[in-house]
């Protein structure tokens, strides 16, 4: 779990803040414009903090919890013979 411990904003507005900034291809002052809209004062060297303290964390917070895949994606013989047409065998 992420801690926002010594953080002077809600848990909330920090991750909404980080996930926009990654995912969408906005500068740190338009964001600091598209929050001020919100209701949200916060300056763009903060944002900067937040991203360079938080991003890691919730790429490895994500990478945990990422699922499994199995090793081989290859698909059984009898499952192509059983879809070939006559004749094809």
């Amino acid at each position: 779990m992420i801690s926002f411990k010594g953080c002077h904003f809600p848990k909330l507005v920090v991750l909404h803040a980080v996930y926009f900034y990654l995912r969408y291809s906005v500068s740190l002052r338009d964001l600091e414009e598209i929050l001020a809209e919100r209701g949200v004062t916060v300056d763009h060297a903060t944002l900067n903090r937040w991203f360079i303290k938080y991003s890691p964390l919730i790429a490895l917070e994500a990478q945990r919890r990422k699922r499994p895949t199995a090793v081989s994606w290859r698909m059984p013989f009898r499952v192509l013979l059983c879809n070939a047409l006559p004749g094809e065998r």
